[in-house]
């Protein structure tokens, strides 16, 4: 079953076109450089990871590639196409949903609102129901709370119903900010069999995790951000076993 609008997986990653591309991104909160010149690619298809200590500037290359924070200099392509200046609904439409920190679920309303609005700037509002049985098939937890306030849900179905929200823009590239934050051990595993189950079917992850082991084993490539640089880059097996990525941030 498909929850998403997933392009083909390129046979051997590099063998297509890029689906993202970042180039010389910078981007300053007040007097302070977050990012300094990245450069970064993520292909179709890929489950791509981005590690890095507290402030080396994880969440905010995705709000970056969001669009919903200013940059200052660089460029990001998506499908071919400049994205540098659109603004974040036009992000949206073109296929980039933002899962972030925090789950920001609307309190107020209830899952199955939640999920409604995650489907706004669709044009094919008749199979927005389809979708939603789709989620719920994903997520159980919230099949059975769909009535139920969001603000009244546990962390891990508020996380859940975040990740279902994001899907519902039918995303080719899905941004996850810390999806495991704040959360037990089994809904950590659900969060992340939920993460494969869309990898297998070629929905393409940028995925920020607290956990780099764990994020490391989920994903096909990874990049190493310390300061706003990456400092490191390469398959994710291979950053499993390097000995300044296992020091570092591995234990």
């Amino acid at each position: 079953m498909s929850i998403a609008n997933p392009q083909q997986v390129a046979p051997g990653i590099k063998d297509g076109s890029p689906l993202l591309q970042i180039n010389g991104l910078n981007v300053n909160y007040g007097g302070i450089q977050a990012l300094q010149n990245m450069s970064l690619v993520v292909y179709p298809g890929e489950v791509v990871t981005l590690i890095g200590s507290n402030g080396a500037g994880k969440s905010t290359t995705l709000r970056a590639i969001s669009r919903i924070i200013r940059l200052r200099s660089g460029k990001m392509t998506y499908q071919g196409r400049d994205i540098t200046h659109c603004r974040p609904d036009e992000v949206v439409r073109r296929g980039i949903a933002h899962c972030p920190e925090g789950r920001r679920v609307l309190a107020r309303l209830s899952v199955y609102d939640n999920l409604v609005l995650g489907a706004y700037s669709r044009k094919d509002q008749s199979a927005v129901p389809r979708d939603i049985a789709t989620q719920f098939e994903y997520f159980p937890r919230l099949a059975e709370r769909r009535n139920q306030l969001a603000g009244t849900l546990s962390g891990g179905e508020q996380q859940m119903l975040a990740i279902a929200r994001a899907l519902m823009s039918r995303p080719q590239l899905l941004l996850l900010d810390e999806p495991s934050l704040g959360l037990a051990p089994l809904i950590v595993r659900e969060v992340f069999n939920v993460i494969k189950s869309l990898h297998s079917e070629g929905v393409t992850i940028l995925l920020v995790e607290q956990n780099a082991h764990l994020a490391l084993q989920n994903a096909d490539r990874g990049y190493v951000l310390e300061a706003g640089n990456i400092i490191i880059e390469g398959p994710a097996d291979s950053l499993l076993n390097d000995s300044r990525v296992r020091k570092a941030y591995l234990g």
